[in-house]
């Protein structure tokens, strides 16, 4: 595994569920990141594997670094304010 990231640190996400709206903008912003399942919710990947058992916070992903900005703006632009983002 790499562990070297911008400032040392690695981003990682998660997604509330139970706050989610299904609205599936996450998807269109980062669609390598997020993705939206038969339930109408979205979860987070972590590569190629969705976070969906059990999701929520133990669901967190790593976020590549190439995507850390997408990310970002899905968290923001979120109308559920559901995303959210730990940098460790």
């Amino acid at each position: 595994m790499d562990y070297m990231a911008t400032e040392g640190k690695k981003m990682k996400v998660w997604i509330d569920q139970d706050l989610c709206t299904g609205d599936g903008l996450c998807e269109e912003i980062c669609p390598s990141v997020f993705t939206l399942l038969d339930d109408g919710l979205a979860y987070v990947k972590d590569g190629d594997e969705v976070k969906s058992t059990p999701g929520g916070a133990e669901g967190l992903a790593v976020v590549p670094a190439e995507f850390e900005d997408a990310v970002t703006e899905a968290s923001e632009e979120c109308p559920g304010e559901c995303i959210f983002i730990e940098k460790d």
